[in-house]
């Protein structure tokens, strides 16, 4: 898992398998989703006990689940291997069932985070390493309720800009035919913004870009978010009017909203103008505490104020609801500084 359909044909022939064997694995594993090599069936016992010499699956399940009141599932994943080629970690994979039938995955993309967004506890936790597309996967292949997904958004653990090639191979594998053949319009991936590797992600991939805003003001943004120091907003939405994002492409802008921090008239007026022109919508998000930070959430008067604001200059903006907040599953809130060694049994 994680290995493009070519790779794993270029893996038979190594093998001395003939060369349609890596098609059979890639429907094995993307289609079939099979646990284990001895489950392929149509590749012969020898060449499967020779693929199980060198290979496996590399699949790994949950090792913990907490839910919440709201139907919201927070799952603990191994991570079986990094770039960084650490071991013993975990990261936390969200599952949030909603109306209609309708069911989002927030994947995590690194364990830890180099930004350090000062609202948000995983970048309290430090970075400390990159996923591989393998452990991407993982959390969306070994996911119990993986059959009723409809929507992945990569807005978990870890800045996705931050470990685009695993991203983008990940999002290659999620929509390609030989892989889960979604359409990328089901994938939504955030960032805050880095040099370079957004350009990319725009040019490489057609999924739907989630930008982290949470203040229009470069100086205030940056106190918030390090990261505007690398790449400012201003940078960003320009670089994002290059795009068209007025058909099926979605671009989407968050916002937590702080009291008395970035809930002001000043602020909202401030939004407008940064994105005037620009096809996309705003979505408002509760700040939800987390330690030793001096922030606290705005109420919801003056959350439904922004809201109204905002739309009736032109920007369509909604309120997102909190899913998650009883386990420390909701935005912000996760971190797995503290599993190692202390998983729940």
């Amino acid at each position: 898992m994680g290995l493009t359909s070519d790779e794993m044909k270029n893996i038979a022939v190594e093998l001395g398998l003939p060369k349609f064997a890596g098609t059979q694995m890639a429907e094995w594993i993307y289609h079939k989703h099979v646990g284990d090599i001895s489950e392929m069936t149509n590749i012969s016992k020898a060449n499967r006990e020779k693929l199980a010499e060198s290979f496996e699956v590399g699949c790994a399940a949950p090792i913990d689940a907490q839910h919440s009141k709201d139907g919201t599932i927070k799952y603990l994943f191994p991570v079986s291997t990094t770039n960084e080629g650490n071991v013993g970690k975990f990261v936390e994979t969200v599952f949030i069932p909603e109306e209609n039938n309708r069911a989002t995955l927030c994947v995590s993309s690194q364990v830890g985070c180099k930004m350090n967004c000062l609202f948000c506890q995983t970048g309290k936790q430090g970075f400390e390493g990159n996923l591989t597309a393998n452990d991407i996967l993982n959390q969306i292949y070994s996911l119990p309720e993986r059959d009723q997904l409809t929507n992945i958004v990569f807005m978990g653990q870890g800045e996705p800009m931050d470990n685009l090639d695993n991203v983008l191979r990940a999002t290659e594998i999620l929509t390609a035919d030989y892989g889960w053949a979604w359409s990328p319009k089901r994938i939504t991936v955030s960032s805050v913004g880095v040099r370079n590797k957004l350009r990319r992600f725009l040019e490489e991939s057609e999924c739907h870009v989630a930008i982290s805003l949470h203040s229009p003001l470069p100086e205030q943004r940056a106190k918030l978010m390090p990261a505007e120091r690398g790449m400012g907003i201003a940078d960003v939405v320009e670089l994002l009017r290059n795009y068209d994002f007025s058909h099926q492409r979605r671009l989407s802008f968050e916002y937590i909203v702080f009291g008395g921090v970035n809930d002001s008239t000043a602020h909202a007026k401030e939004i407008v103008r940064l994105l005037s022109g620009l096809e996309c919508r705003v979505n408002l998000i509760r700040f939800h505490q987390i330690p030793n930070v001096p922030l606290h959430g705005a109420d919801e008067k003056k959350m439904e104020e922004l809201r109204d604001y905002l739309t009736s200059h032109g920007i369509f903006t909604t309120i997102r609801a909190s899913r998650g907040q009883d386990i420390y599953a909701a935005c912000g809130l996760l971190s797995t500084s503290k599993k190692i060694g202390a998983v729940r049994k």
